[in-house]
């Protein structure tokens, strides 16, 4: 009887206990569990990527290199889907050293091969850059399609004029050659005449 007391107070005690510690309806864990901003935590890590990108596009040569370096070394130690769009927003942001957009491109599409490794605000900026830089690559695929046209039309026109100032000359050398022939023989017959009329001899002058 007295075990069964004992028994009955020590649970008695546990269970007053736990309703002492922990409200009605809620579990410890749902209590000792933070609460977390979504949309916060996307914002900082977008504005972050941006801020990096950023800090390159106006940064000295020195910073520019320094930043680089830190993404290729994170990069190279760890390639985790938020290190691989660091290191791809890095070398597709133009006006630095490191700037190459055709490894950035395959980082990119890379990276968006698995989009469930990345926050929905990391994917809307991967894709947004990915677009971006594929359509540079073919704005520039355009320049050099022109300037290569702008090349072959411009050696065409002068391979013209070249063939056409060829002609001329030629023409040229061909009508002082025959204007010298022509002058020689206007020399030659005027000898002539010289000749047959110093030869004569002078005529008798009339009698009255």
């Amino acid at each position: 009887m007295r075990h069964k007391l004992a028994a009955t107070g020590c649970a008695a005690l546990l269970l007053s206990a736990c309703g002492a510690t922990l409200p009605v309806g809620r579990s410890r864990e749902a209590q000792t569990l933070p609460t977390i901003d979504r949309n916060s935590t996307e914002t900082t890590v977008i504005t972050a990527y941006l801020d990096t990108c950023l800090r390159l596009a106006r940064g000295a040569p020195a910073e520019q290199a320094e930043i680089l370096n830190a993404a290729n070394n994170d990069y190279s130690a760890a390639p985790t889907p938020s290190r691989v769009l660091r290191y791809a927003m890095i070398l597709s942001t133009p006006g630095h050293a490191g700037h190459d957009p055709v490894v950035a491109q395959r980082l990119l599409r890379e990276v968006l091969a698995s989009p469930e490794t990345l926050l929905p605000a990391e994917r809307a900026l991967a894709f947004l850059q990915l677009q971006q830089v594929e359509r540079q690559q073919t704005l520039q695929a355009d320049v050099r399609r022109l300037q290569q046209g702008a090349e072959r039309s411009t050696n065409d026109r002068i391979a013209q004029l070249s063939k056409r100032l060829s002609t001329e000359s030629e023409e040229n050398a061909r009508l002082k050659k025959a204007l010298a022939e022509a002058q020689s023989k206007l020399d030659a017959i005027a000898n002539i005449e010289r000749s047959s009329n110093n030869g004569r001899p002078a005529p008798e002058g009339r009698k009255p």
